[in-house]
């Protein structure tokens, strides 16, 4: 399937103006045919409905892609149901301070994707060197070039599994945070300790409700054992003390019994006797 463009660049970005370049995405079972057109002010920013159709279909199929053949610990869905506006969740890695988490990202597409690249950041607070506290990233490939990377042959999926390589290999020398860089190089230890304080704290919640659940439900069942324990050591104590007052009751029928039977034996000898 063939998509058509057309997009008008200044002739600076464009060295050969007029010409058509066709990419091909996932192997080739998308090409995007681009028409480059000078740059003027009368059709500048033009976005025509071929454009926006092809646009809408690739993140479609990108969707589709990813429903069918996500990339290892990542998931990617759209919010309600605006195809331009997505989420993402990322898995934190085996052997990294980030084992165990799992972190939220936003994605918003902008209009002249994919010539240009998504936006994306993360919504759970991640400690990270090239990560800042509003959760921008800082990765070639979500910029444009000659600064970054970005080209259209890219898409979702290799961009969530760009950014899983650097949650699990961060670079400290292009960083957001520079405490967080200087940590990771010269005292890599505290870094590794306050990144995974807090990945416990932030993204590992919906584990942290699992075990509270089953934490809960031992106690439960102690509980009830505990009130079983009591009503059957209850039972027992009436039973204990039943028996003691059946106990006492029968000694005293005893002692009540042998004084009779000393008289009747006095009244016997005196019978004797006399007679």
């Amino acid at each position: 399937m063939t998509n058509e463009h057309v997009i008008n660049y200044n002739t600076q970005d464009a060295p050969r103006v007029g010409r058509t370049v066709t990419y091909e995405h996932f192997a080739g079972k998308i090409k995007s045919t681009i028409h480059y057109y000078p740059f003027s002010k009368q059709n500048s920013a033009v976005t025509t409905p071929a454009v926006v159709m092809q646009r809408i279909s690739r993140l479609k199929r990108e969707l589709q892609l990813l429903s069918a053949e996500p990339p290892p610990g990542v998931s990617c869905w759209q919010t309600e149901g605006r195809v331009d506006e997505l989420q993402a969740q990322i898995v934190g890695g085996a052997n990294t301070p980030y084992e165990g988490g799992v972190f939220t990202l936003e994605i918003n597409i902008p209009e002249r994707y994919p010539f240009e690249p998504p936006k994306m950041r993360f919504l759970t607070p991640i400690y990270h060197p090239n990560i800042d506290n509003a959760g921008r990233i800082c990765l070639d490939a979500l910029k444009l070039p000659p600064k970054g990377a970005w080209r259209p042959a890219l898409n979702i999926s290799t961009l969530l599994s760009s950014i899983q390589l650097l949650m699990a290999e961060p670079n400290p020398d292009d960083p957001l945070m520079a405490d967080i860089s200087s940590e990771f190089k010269y005292n890599k230890p505290l870094y590794l300790e306050k990144a995974k304080k807090w990945t416990a704290e932030h993204a590992i919640q919906k584990n942290k409700g699992c075990v509270e659940a089953e934490e809960k439900t031992p106690e439960n069942k102690n509980k009830k054992t505990a009130h079983k324990r009591e009503a059957l050591s209850a039972q027992e104590n009436l039973e204990h003390t039943k028996k003691t007052q059946d106990t006492k009751q029968g000694v005293s029928m005893m002692l009540q019994a042998q004084p009779t039977k000393v008289m009747e034996k006095t009244r016997c000898t005196t019978q004797r006797t006399t007679h």
